[in-house]
């Protein structure tokens, strides 16, 4: 199956607060089938290089890009895709991943870091909430990502992986690819 285009936006991040989260949300979209992650607020170059260490060890080709105005870069979005804004306060993802699922437009999913600003909740064609409960943006963004894929991204097969897991009943396997 082939994978629908997404990209992540993670507003407001925080160098002070928000490095290892961010690395997270990173990591999660990576893994469960995104194309890359934008990232807002403090420009963090460590964050760039790590997750491009990542993706040259592991495979594939996940992206990493700073965005100065995630609010106006949302709104250009628009032009050639849908924006998805992952909040508690949004339509539940039950109700709606069904719609989601049929456009065949790139897609933005939007996870915030502080508040985010009311704009953002106009500007989104969705607002999706996993629960309307506290929690996390990594699991939030884990689990739309897998209701969008319908769990053909628990599969993926990366490219260009120097490093691969041996599933075990116990212990750590992982090989060199050559």
């Amino acid at each position: 199956m082939e994978l629908a285009e997404v990209w992540v936006l993670r507003l407001s991040h925080r160098i002070a607060r928000d490095v290892r989260v961010t690395s997270h949300v990173a990591l999660t979209a990576r893994a469960f089938g995104a194309r890359g992650m934008y990232f807002s607020g403090d420009f963090d170059e460590n964050i760039i290089k790590t997750i491009r260490k990542i993706t040259g060890l592991w495979g594939g080709e996940f992206e990493v890009q700073y965005v100065e105005n995630p609010l106006r870069f949302a709104k250009e979005w628009k032009s050639s895709g849908e924006v998805i804004h992952l909040t508690m306060y949004g339509l539940p993802i039950k109700d709606v991943i069904g719609d989601i699922r049929k456009s065949i437009r790139r897609k933005l999913v939007v996870v915030g870091s502080k508040k985010v600003p009311h704009e953002m909740y106009l500007i989104a064609d969705w607002n999706i909430s996993i629960t309307n409960q506290p929690h996390s943006e990594v699991s939030a963004l884990a689990i739309f990502l897998h209701e969008l894929f319908e769990g053909y991204e628990l599969n993926l097969n990366f490219k260009n992986a120097k490093l691969k897991v041996i599933p075990q009943p116990r212990g750590k396997k992982i090989v060199k690819q050559s």
